[in-house]
């Protein structure tokens, strides 16, 4: 299924960079683009009653620090409310920018601001990617350790929707030559190859990589990687199977290193690890690109 509607999320003090991104891409294969503006003020905490009892253990209150405490806490609300305020103002500045960039390059979109906490961004992010068919992560977000990793959880580990990856100095294009994919019969491998099938039917060359695959009756069958090709080819697509040896080094890094040999627009893979391993899964993508040839990374879980 081609993509007709494509996700970008933008913080309030993020470049135009990923925007622009994401409004070429658009473009290039004529689909609508919905532009998120998040930034996560500081939660609202509310201060204790005065007069609230003290503290279980029957020990006698320190009535000095406790009224310290009470004649301070309004301040600090008044200072969080502040702060609050200030983000929603930057949102909105945010917002009227984007839509004079997007007026003048890419007409089919939508601007949308969540003002949320932090604990909220996931939920936010999953509810816009649910009804969009791709979620387009660019530098800026890519960079940004606050926002980045809880953009990543919704879109891609919440809803089953794929997200391309487009690290700085990346050359993106949902047309891409030559896709290289990453395959180890798992399911995130599956559903990864299912999301980008229009764009491995649409490519001049796919090659599938498989690395130290073993050779057996189930999992990577006898000939391993026949089965994917096979039904990469009923779909139209030019496919040719590689198997890489590892020599000790991680799977990533042979990967990475293939699609340099290979002169690879793309590489395709599934996103693993479990909901406590999110957040290093966006750690382990952003360490992966840093100092390697910038490719896209289309993942799907």
């Amino acid at each position: 299924m081609a993509f007709k509607k494509i996700l970008s999320v933008s913080g309030a003090d993020h470049s135009d960079q990923d925007i622009a991104i994401a409004a070429r891409l658009c473009a290039e294969v004529g689909a609508y683009l919905s532009v998120l503006i998040m930034s996560p003020p500081p939660l609202l905490m509310s201060p204790p009653l005065i007069g609230s009892p003290p503290p279980l253990g029957g020990g006698i209150p320190e009535w000095p620090r406790h009224r310290a405490h009470h004649i301070a806490a309004p301040e600090k609300r008044y200072r969080q409310i502040e702060r609050f305020s200030q983000a929603t103002a930057s949102l909105k500045k945010r917002s009227r920018e984007i839509h004079k960039l997007l007026r003048a390059t890419w007409r089919c979109y939508d601007v949308d601001i969540a003002d949320c906490d932090q604990a909220s961004v996931g939920d936010a992010v999953r509810q816009r990617a649910l009804c969009n068919d791709l979620t387009i992560v660019g530098p800026a977000l890519l960079n940004d350790i606050n926002l980045g990793p809880l953009v990543i959880n919704g879109s891609l580990f919440d809803t089953g929707k794929p997200v391309l990856v487009v690290p700085e100095g990346a050359e993106a294009t949902l047309s891409p030559r030559r896709v290289l994919v990453g395959w180890d019969s798992r399911v995130e491998a599956s559903r990864s190859v299912r999301e980008a099938l229009h764009l491995l039917a649409g490519a001049e060359e796919v090659r599938v990589a498989l690395v130290d695959p073993e050779a057996t009756c189930i999992g990577n069958g006898a000939e391993p990687g026949a089965d994917i090709a096979t039904y990469l080819t009923r779909h139209g697509a030019r496919v040719s199977v590689d198997r890489l040896a590892s020599r000790g080094n991680p799977v990533a890094t042979v990967l990475a290193q293939h699609a340099i040999d290979t002169s690879a627009d793309l590489i395709v893979m599934g996103a693993y690890g479990s909901r406590r391993l999110r957040e290093r899964l966006f750690g382990g993508v952003t360490r992966w690109i840093v100092g390697k040839p910038p490719l896209p990374l289309f993942l799907a879980r």
